[in-house]
């Protein structure tokens, strides 16, 4: 990072110096006149040693102006949890989007990207809750270093939701709420099916529980409200609740 130092007096005293000489030379150069050249290089020294000091102060206040105008938003970690097809990944992608587009500093987090780096992750409930809390870990470590993070998760267990919580500065759940039946009508992936017929096991909302968050800051179904409205959803409470007014 470049840091600028202010200008020490005798530095300052110097260079005022340097260029009332040099205009008093120049007019000499032009005019051959050295009364002239003395009285162009004390005049151009007073006007300039009154004027500096307003000169200062505008770009003072303009440096002020400029960082009260565009504040970055406050960190926080914004935990989206559905069943699996609810809609919370699309949601979650296109809140990140335009918080990326307005230049914030936001990172995205997707359980299914999550897992392709840890290509072992089981899906039992203990292998789960260590799943969760490791990007719990993760989340709020970002948020502690300036990032608004966005977090899409199936997170099926409210305790290990609320441990995340615990972790976070400023955690806002948002529960997808699509029902099931929707969400299995969806089944873009096949695995609705493939978990009906047997074929996986452990499924979320089949042979696994889902925990209802009880108390999440925002729940959002997307059966009965559009896309446009869910993200505006979530950025009208980021504006007033979580992370104050995005610019």
């Amino acid at each position: 990072m470049f840091v600028q130092t202010p200008p020490s007096r005798s530095r300052a005293i110097s260079w005022r110096a340097v260029a009332t000489v040099s205009t008093a030379a120049l007019v000499y150069a032009l005019t051959r006149d050295v009364g002239l050249s003395l009285m162009v290089g004390a005049l151009d020294a007073i006007v300039k040693i009154a004027l500096w000091p307003l000169h200062e102060r505008a770009w003072a206040e303009r440096a002020m102006s400029g960082r009260a105008a565009a504040p970055g938003p406050t960190p926080a970690v914004l935990w989206f949890t559905g069943l699996s097809g609810s809609g919370k990944s699309t949601i979650a992608q296109r809140v990140y989007g335009d918080l990326e587009r307005r230049g914030h500093k936001v990172e995205y987090l997707d359980g299914d990207t999550i897992r392709d780096i840890f290509p072992t992750t089981g899906f039992s409930k203990a292998e789960r809750d260590l799943h969760v809390k490791r990007v719990g870990h993760l989340a709020s470590t970002l948020e502690r270093n300036g990032v608004l993070v966005i977090a899409a998760f199936i997170s099926p267990y409210a305790e290990t939701r609320d441990f995340v919580r615990g972790l976070c500065d400023r955690f806002v759940e948002i529960f997808v709420s699509t029902p099931l039946a929707v969400c299995e009508e969806r089944d873009v992936k096949g695995l609705y099916a493939k978990a009906r017929r047997g074929e996986i096991t452990q499924f979320t909302g089949i042979d696994d529980p889902y925990e209802a968050p009880t108390r999440a800051e925002i729940t959002i179904d997307t059966s009965r409200v559009s896309l446009d409205d869910a993200t505006d959803q979530v950025t009208e409470y980021l504006e007033q609740h979580a992370v104050g007014a995005l610019p």
